[in-house]
C-alpha cells in the first residue's frame, strides 16, 4: 500500500466538515485520512439548539492538523493539497463582528450527526452538520410573516421555499430582534451574517484581516433572502424580512478559488448530490443522517413543487457554468429517532444496536411511530404535529418499537418520492442512497420493500465529502478533478431488491398514512373551554396549561 501510496498522492483535495477533517486522492477518489472531535451542543431551553462558532473553529484547526499528521506518518507530503473544498449545513445562522472578529451570539440551526466521509487529496472543510437547523425558537417570528404575505399564503415563488422555522431568514430575524449586540453591531456597520459556510472561509481565508466574505449559490438558496431566478440577493425579500443587504456575504459559484485554497462550497445536500455523481436532469439521491434529504436533479431551469416539496439551487460548477436546480424533500428525524430512543428512552445502548432488535422483530406487528418532534417538513410542512406512536397491544416490545423506528424513516422517504413523481411527471426506477444509517442492512431492505424498487447503496456511503472535494478539486485555476462523465470516479455500490409484494407494501403505507394524521394539530394556541365555561389555552410546546378566569390568568 505504501509503494501504491508514492504513485498516487501527488494530487490531494481535502475536506473539512466543521468537526471532521479528509483528504481525498484526486486520481482515484480514495480516502487517505482523517480525523474527528465531538463539539459540544448547548439547548438553552426547549426547543432550542446552539453551537459555538469558536468551538466550530477549534474543531477545524485541530481536524487539519491532525489529518496532516497522519498523512506525514503516511510519508504523504502535505504541500500536495492543491485545493480545499468547503461543505456545510445550509441553514445554520451566524452573526459575527467584522473588526473584532468575535461572534455575537451562538449558531443556531440544526442537530449534528456523525460523519464517516473520507478525506481525498483535496482539502474539502465542511460544517454540514454543525448547527441546529431543528431549532424551533423563531415559530412566532414565522406566524408574525405569514400575517404580512398576502393571502397569508406561506409559499414563496422568488425563493422556491415555505416560509419556516427550518430556514435563515427568520433565525436571522429572531437575532435581530432579540440580541442587543447583533443590532448594535448592524447600525455601527461591523455585523457581518452567513451561514457556516461563510464563517469558515471567512475564518481560513485571514478573518479580520481581509478574510473572504462570501456562500455560494447552494447555501444562498436556503437563506430565504435570494432569489433563485435572478440568482442574486432579492432587495423585496430584504425588506420583507427586514434585513439589510449590506450584512450579507457575496454569492459566489460552487467550484471557484475563493481565497487561500479555498476553492469549493457546497451546501450538505448539494454535495451529496455531487458525490452520487448525479449530473443529469431526473437523477437522485436520498441522504439518511439527522434527517432525510432527497434531491432530484431538474436541469437549468427551476421546477416549482404543487406538492410540498422545496425548489432549491443545486450547484453552479463555475463562475461560466450554468444554474443547476433541484426539486428536494426534507424530512426532520431520520437518525435523530434512533438517538431518541438510545438517549431518552434508554430503549437501546448504542445506535448499532437498533438493527439487532429490530431485525428480532421482524416486524412492528401493527405498531407505528411519526417521530414529528419538530413537527412534520415535507410535503406537510406542518409545524403544530407531534410525535407519537400507536397501535400498541400488550405484545408490543422494545423490539417493535425499534422495528418501527426503522420504518418510519422509510415511510417518510416514500411520501417525499411520491410527491417528486407527481412534480416530475417522470417516476425514478431506483434510489441512490448515503448517509451515516446506509450502514443498517436491514434499513436498506426495508426501504427497497416500502418504495417497491431497487435501493442503491455505495460502498463509501458518505459522499457529501466526496462531492465537495470534486468540486474544489475541479475549479478553474485547480482542475486536478475531471468531471467530465468519461473520467468520474468509480465507487463500487451495493443493490437491495424489494422481497414483499407491493399489495403488502401499500397496506402498511397506508396505515401509516393514518397514522400521521393522528400526530396532525396536536399544538395549538387557540383557546378552548370545558364543560364548565372555564377557558383555557395550550401553550406552543404542549408544557404550560393556563386556566383562563375572565381576563386573568
Amino acid at each position: 500500500k505504501s509503494s501504491r501510496l508514492q504513485c498516487d498522492w501527488k494530487l490531494l483535495v481535502g475536506v473539512v466538515l466543521q468537526f471532521l477533517f479528509q483528504v481525498f486522492n484526486a486520481k482515484t477518489a480514495e480516502l487517505l485520512s482523517h480525523h474527528q472531535v465531538e463539539i459540544n451542543q448547548s439547548f438553552p431551553k426547549e426547543g432550542w439548539v446552539e453551537e459555538d462558532p469558536k468551538e466550530i473553529m477549534q474543531s477545524v484547526y485541530e481536524c487539519m492538523e491532525r489529518t496532516c499528521e497522519k498523512l506525514s506518518q503516511l510519508n504523504i507530503d502535505i504541500s500536495n493539497i492543491k485545493a480545499v473544498g468547503v461543505a456545510n449545513q445550509r441553514e445554520t445562522t451566524l452573526v459575527w463582528d467584522k473588526e473584532t472578529g468575535e461572534p455575537l451570539y451562538n449558531a443556531i440551526g440544526r442537530c449534528i450527526r456523525r460523519l464517516r466521509e473520507p478525506v481525498s487529496m483535496f482539502l474539502c472543510v465542511s460544517s454540514a452538520l454543525s448547527v441546529v437547523w431543528l431549532d424551533l425558537r423563531t415559530q412566532s417570528t414565522v406566524e408574525r410573516l405569514i400575517t404580512k404575505t398576502p393571502g397569508q399564503n406561506k409559499n414563496h415563488l422568488k425563493t422556491g421555499l415555505p416560509i419556516s422555522t427550518y430556514f435563515s431568514a427568520v433565525k436571522l430575524r429572531w437575532l435581530l430582534d432579540n440580541v442587543d449586540e447583533v443590532r448594535q453591531a448592524v447600525l455601527s456597520e461591523r455585523a457581518m451574517f452567513g451561514t457556516v459556510d461563510s464563517w469558515i472561509i471567512w475564518c481560513l481565508t485571514g478573518g479580520r484581516n481581509g478574510g473572504i466574505h462570501c456562500t455560494d449559490v447552494s447555501n444562498a438558496s436556503r437563506t430565504m433572502l435570494f432569489n433563485i431566478h435572478t440568482m442574486d440577493w432579492d432587495p423585496e425579500l430584504c425588506r420583507y424580512f427586514d434585513v439589510p443587504m449590506e450584512i450579507l456575504p457575496k454569492v459566489r459559484s460552487s467550484s471557484e478559488i475563493y481565497g487561500w485554497m479555498v476553492s469549493s462550497c457546497l451546501g450538505d445536500q448539494s454535495a451529496a448530490l455531487v458525490g452520487q455523481m448525479c449530473f443529469t436532469e431526473g437523477q437522485a439521491k436520498n441522504t439518511y443522517g439527522t434527517g432525510c434529504f432527497l434531491l432530484r436533479h431538474t436541469g437549468t431551469k427551476p421546477v416549482m413543487s404543487d406538492h410540498g416539496l422545496l425548489t432549491t439551487v443545486a450547484y453552479k460548477m463555475g463562475k461560466d457554468e450554468p444554474t443547476c436546480y433541484a426539486l428536494e424533500g426534507s424530512v426532520a428525524i431520520a437518525g435523530a429517532v434512533v438517538r431518541w430512543l438510545k438517549d431518552n428512552m434508554g430503549i437501546v445502548q448504542s445506535s448499532s444496536e437498533i438493527e439487532t432488535l429490530a431485525a428480532a422483530a421482524g416486524s412492528s406487528y401493527g405498531c407505528y411511530f411519526v417521530p414529528a418532534f419538530s413537527g412534520l417538513y415535507a410535503p406537510y410542512w406542518e409545524p403544530s404535529a407531534r410525535g407519537i406512536i400507536c397501535g400498541l397491544t400488550q405484545f408490543t416490545n422494545r423490539n417493535h418499537l425499534a422495528f418501527a423506528a426503522l420504518e418510519a424513516v422509510c415511510f417518510q422517504t416514500r411520501e417525499i418520492l411520491d410527491a417528486m413523481n407527481q412534480d416530475s411527471g417522470v417516476h425514478l426506477t431506483q434510489l441512490q442512497v448515503d448517509g451515516g444509517m446506509t450502514s443498517n442492512r436491514l434499513l436498506m431492505q426495508l426501504q427497497a420493500d416500502i418504495l417497491c424498487m431497487s435501493v442503491v447503496r455505495p460502498t463509501m456511503s458518505e459522499t457529501t465529502a466526496l462531492g465537495a472535494a470534486m468540486a474544489a478539486g475541479a475549479a478553474e485555476g485547480v482542475k486536478v478533478w475531471n468531471l467530465s462523465p468519461g473520467h468520474l470516479p468509480h465507487i463500487t455500490s451495493e443493490k437491495y431488491e424489494p422481497q414483499i409484494n407491493s399489495d403488502e407494501s401499500e397496506f402498511r403505507f397506508a396505515r401509516w398514512k393514518k397514522a400521521v394524521q393522528r400526530a396532525m394539530n396536536w399544538e395549538t394556541t387557540e383557546p378552548c373551554c370545558n364543560a364548565n365555561g372555564t377557558r383555557f389555552q395550550i401553550s406552543k410546546m404542549c408544557l404550560n396549561l393556563k386556566i383562563i378566569q375572565g381576563n386573568q390568568f
